[in-house]
């Protein structure tokens, strides 16, 4: 866990358990930009502090983690769009660089194994997806879209979880989301049609977010005792698809 969380009245207190990124700055700048330009999508940041642990106050907000039988697609799309076009002004950018080169380092240690999650690790490790560091469609980049950070209250979708938000690109965020483990039983399909991307990049931020699972729930990654058993084998296969596609 990266965090714990307070709630007391209508307000929630997230303290930090790791901040190697600046985590609390993160998020402390995305929810002032979203209170301010998109309001009622996400919390109201309220106070925060940099002690050790640090923490955020922040408002409630209502409603219920989004599940896998997805019905709310819509609604999800529309607070996506909200999102994604907002300026991002002086947000911190997502370092693609940094993702791409831990994801190489992850897979490499998993490429001496003898089975499937090794062959997936060295396919993707020989067919590196393309260069996807020029920002080509900038966006407020939410940075982690599991399924439980959508709260949907029965009217619309809001957004929480921004320890991991900067400014980035939509076509590495949407593949971000459909390649996220949370949204194995969902269909994303209505949002991919919604928010139209280039295909041949697309693709290449799957293969891309696809290596990167791979290497936390793989053998030994900081994921991997949190799935069931075949869990890593699956998206080994998914990863062999994907470069293959």
């Amino acid at each position: 866990m990266t965090h714990t969380v307070d709630i007391s009245g209508h307000t929630l207190t997230k303290r930090y358990t790791s901040w190697a990124r600046d985590e609390p700055s993160r998020e402390w700048a995305a929810l002032t930009l979203l209170s301010r330009t998109a309001p009622d999508l996400t919390p109201i940041p309220l106070t925060s502090s940099t002690a050790d642990p640090p923490w955020i106050t922040m408002t409630l907000v209502p409603g219920r983690p989004l599940e896998a039988s997805l019905t709310q697609t819509t609604a999800l799309g529309n607070a996506l769009e909200t999102l994604w076009s907002v300026p991002f002004d002086d947000l911190q950018p997502i370092d693609l660089t940094a993702l791409v080169d831990r994801t190489r380092v992850g897979l490499t240690t998993l490429a001496d194994r003898g089975d499937v999650i090794a062959f997936a690790a060295r396919t993707w490790l020989d067919n590196e997806p393309l260069d996807l560091n020029v920002v080509q469609d900038p966006v407020v980049a939410h940075g982690d879209p599991n399924l439980a950070n959508y709260l949907w209250d029965g009217i619309q979708v809001r957004i929480v979880d921004f320890e991991d938000a900067g400014s980035g690109d939509r076509t590495v965020e949407l593949a971000n989301l459909v390649e996220h483990l949370s949204w194995r039983q969902a269909d994303p399909t209505p949002l991919v049609r919604r928010f139209s991307v280039d295909p041949e990049r697309f693709r290449a931020a799957r293969c891309l977010w696809s290596g990167f699972w791979l290497t936390l729930i793989g053998p030994g990654g900081p994921s991997a005792h949190r799935n069931p058993p075949g869990t890593a084998e699956a998206q080994a296969r998914r990863v062999l698809r994907l470069v293959a596609g």
